[in-house]
């Protein structure tokens, strides 16, 4: 475990142990709230790799998570958004459902970082989460009826594209996402308008 200090870290190299061992997850787990920053920042990425490779391994600990989403700390909100939306593809007792409102309240948090890992992840729950795909749509959505300034909007989108395109083909009816999308091919964001364009060729790939 000292290797988390070191600036060369990969994360890789412990995920196999953390799964396997449920003292180093908890290890790991529990180093998410320490002060130390190289520590915190390289237990996250082993922890979001154990997330994103055996899920289940995690989902004893989902209030941990949720907790995070109450955090003041912007880094733990962000850690909290993108494992719980890892295990949500697991979540077979339906917490999801129960913290949804909480989770969604982040996306008009004052961080655009978090607002944008919030808007980025919501794709990963419409993906595996039919009963809640047409509330994820229209929170996305409603953008702009977040307390963001014009810029921080646009910067946004660029996530809320990205999260449509996560789960598009799933999307019965596209209209609405489609001209949403294409009102961002004006974005004061090249970012949001990169997006924008790779959304409408996915949609129609012989449009030019």
């Amino acid at each position: 475990m000292e290797n988390l200090k070191k600036k060369d870290f990969k994360p890789e190299s412990l995920v196999n142990k953390a799964i396997e061992d449920s003292k180093i997850l908890t290890k790991l787990i529990n180093n998410i709230l320490v002060k130390d920053e190289k520590i915190r920042y390289n237990s996250h990425k082993v922890l979001l790799l154990v997330s994103e490779l055996d899920p289940e391994v995690l989902y004893p600990k989902w209030d941990f998570f949720v907790n995070l989403l109450k955090s003041n700390n912007n880094f733990h909100k962000v850690i909290g958004i993108q494992i719980l939306a890892n295990l949500s593809k697991v979540d077979v007792d339906n917490k999801f459902e129960t913290i949804f409102n909480l989770y969604c309240a982040l996306l008009d948090a004052k961080s655009v970082m978090t607002a944008s890992h919030l808007a980025m992840n919501l794709g990963k729950i419409a993906k595996v989460k039919a009963s809640l795909r047409e509330k994820v749509t229209e929170v996305l959505l409603n953008i702009d009826k977040t307390s963001h300034e014009r810029g921080r909007k646009d910067l946004i989108k660029a996530a809320v594209i990205k999260s449509f395109i996560e789960y598009l083909d799933l999307i019965k009816d596209k209209d609405e996402i489609i001209k949403f999308v294409k009102d961002q091919l004006n974005s004061s964001s090249p970012k949001t308008k990169k997006m924008a364009e790779d959304f409408l060729r996915k949609v129609n790939p012989n449009q030019k």
